[in-house]
């Protein structure tokens, strides 16, 4: 008999970590975790392997008659623990990599606040201020139609993202409920309240950013009272995140958006600020704050730091000049694996992404609750479970970082991944 004929192993494209995408840097984060994962670690493949990842065509006709292609996605990650959860996003920039990434990220998040969902994203290429409002509705339908083969309300259920909101889920939910031939109002959350979204939904990110980053000043010895913060993004989490430190007494010192970098050492009027980015679409143009290049934003004396817009913004060239005690994700992934260790050995603190703004994913789980009983909570009652959630969650965190002697996002890792291999343990393999 001969010998079997041994196949090479060939790793996928997307299992190479020394390529630092967005997809590379979660890789690098599973491989940290590893080692504490004990018997569980003979899993870990799993996490480094999407699921599922479509990419689908998204044709539209213009307002001018022409027909324009957009590529879409949609990555479920893993649904070991539940249906796939996670937002969608409109950017000219959305890569595989990224959806992939925020995926994953989702995964880890869910499993971190302990909620009965796996991790999924989507996406497609497009700047969606270059389209009219009917344009954006074509696409939005198309997009949705296009993924409907593997979304659900127990299947994957998509919320929104960078670029995304209430109209867009309505458009979605719609799309899918015509498709199905009854309404389904659990396939998205993030809706308009009088499509069965849930109050509370709004702001839960930005809520849930300002829980932890009390509950972790608190461990450090921080009165937030006196605290100066610097905040990237104002919109629906580094605004409200901002809104909520402000009411509590912190001065908000520096803002940065895609408009530009404003300053103000005696505190910006964060209400007054929130309606002028209403009024205007970003902080450029404030009165009566001095403008200061973007660069320069890292360099502000702040004790918290709230990156709340994209991926990968502290980095090597930047985490060596941070002079806040406090970095607070909002964002996801904004912290490259190097900026990570730069900050450690600096004794900054860092809230990872996948423990600070699991508020809106928290939210969203209400709002799907809410969804199949047809029974919705008030907004205190949401704001009161979410708070009660993200507080348990940070403490069981804090703890494990403590007992391991390793970093918060270190820690979180530990306790998602093991939920999420436990869980696959238990299930097995099929067939």
């Amino acid at each position: 008999m001969t010998n079997p004929i041994a196949m090479p192993h060939v790793l996928p494209s997307y299992l190479k970590a020394d390529q630092l995408g967005p997809w590379g840097v979660y890789l690098q984060q599973v491989d940290r975790v590893t080692p504490y994962l004990g018997e569980l670690a003979k899993w870990v493949e799993t996490l480094k392997r999407p699921k599922r990842v479509l990419i689908v065509d998204v044709p539209i006709h213009m307002d001018d008659g022409s027909v324009a292609h957009f590529e879409g996605y949609r990555v479920q990650h893993n649904t070991s623990r539940g249906p796939g959860k996670g937002g969608v996003r409109f950017h000219q920039d959305v890569t595989l990599s990224e959806v992939m990434a925020l995926s994953a990220w989702m995964s880890i998040k869910n499993a971190a606040v302990n909620v009965p969902y796996g991790g999924a994203k989507g996406g497609i290429r497009v700047d969606p201020k270059q389209l009219s409002r009917g344009e954006l509705e074509r696409m939005t339908r198309r997009y949705t139609s296009e993924i409907g083969i593997i979304i659900g309300p127990s299947k994957d259920i998509p919320a929104p993202d960078v670029n995304t909101n209430e109209q867009i889920m309505a458009w979605m939910m719609d799309t899918y409920s015509m498709n199905e031939g009854a309404t389904a109002t659990g396939v998205v959350t993030g809706k308009p309240v009088g499509l069965g979204g849930s109050l509370g939904r709004r702001d839960a990110t930005g809520r849930g950013v300002f829980t932890v980053g009390v509950e972790a000043a608190r461990h450090i010895g921080m009165d937030v009272s006196q605290a100066r913060l610097a905040v990237q993004g104002f919109g629906n989490v580094g605004g409200v995140a901002a809104r909520l430190f402000a009411e509590a007494g912190a001065r908000v010192v520096a803002v940065q958006d895609h408009g530009g970098s404003i300053y103000q050492e005696a505190g910006l009027d964060v209400p007054t600020l929130l309606a002028h980015v209403a009024r205007h679409g970003s902080v450029a143009g404030f009165e009566g704050a001095e403008v200061i290049v973007n660069d320069a934003f890292w360099d502000v004396d702040c004790d918290i730091l709230i990156p709340a817009a994209l991926e990968q913004q502290i980095n090597e060239s930047n985490a060596k000049r941070i002079k806040a005690r406090m970095i607070i994700e909002g964002a996801n992934g904004p912290t490259t694996p190097q900026a990570d260790d730069i900050l450690h050995e600096r004794n900054v603190l860092v809230l990872p992404d996948v423990i600070a703004n699991a508020g809106g994913v928290t939210v969203s789980y209400f709002e799907w609750v809410q969804d199949f009983s047809s029974f919705f909570w008030t907004e205190d009652e949401i704001n009161a479970r979410l708070v009660k959630i993200m507080r348990e969650a940070f403490a069981g965190v804090w703890q494990v970082a403590s007992d391991n002697k390793v970093s918060l996002r270190t820690a979180t890792f530990i306790v998602a991944c093991k939920r999420i291999l436990h869980a696959r343990d238990l299930r097995g393999l099929y067939p």
